[in-house]
């Protein structure tokens, strides 16, 4: 960048960006990243979903949170598809990741025997 008015231009196109993407309805995907969840591998979850996304070229909001508050099923995972319920995944294994996102995330279709929790909208 070589002038305020590049910088300026710059700061527009990413805001423009980031209303489009945040008006846009895509799957989101979060991870308890509590210590309670980091100590269950919650980590490793987080990069599974980070590498299978990419993979895959998926438009996924992907986020992390605080402790959820069921410490003994960590790690967990939420995935919340456009206008369905939001699914609670516990005691996750990375493998299981794979599966949510290649029935779930992709197909629509619950995991059920991974789905410890639904939330309705």
């Amino acid at each position: 960048m070589k002038s305020l008015e590049e910088l300026k231009e710059l700061r527009e196109q990413v805001q423009k960006d980031m209303k489009t993407r945040s008006e846009k309805k895509m799957p989101e995907i979060i991870i308890g990243m509590g210590t309670c969840g980091i100590s269950a591998g919650a980590r490793e979850i987080m990069k599974t979903v980070i590498e299978e996304t990419e993979k895959r070229s998926l438009d996924v909001k992907i986020s992390q949170t605080g402790c959820i508050g069921m410490c003994e099923k960590e790690p967990l995972m939420d995935v919340k598809l456009p206008g369905k319920e939001r699914v609670t995944y516990g005691e996750l294994k990375a493998n299981d990741v794979k599966k949510i996102i290649a029935k779930h995330v992709i197909n629509g279709t619950v995991v059920d025997e991974l789905a410890i929790a639904r939330l309705e909208e």
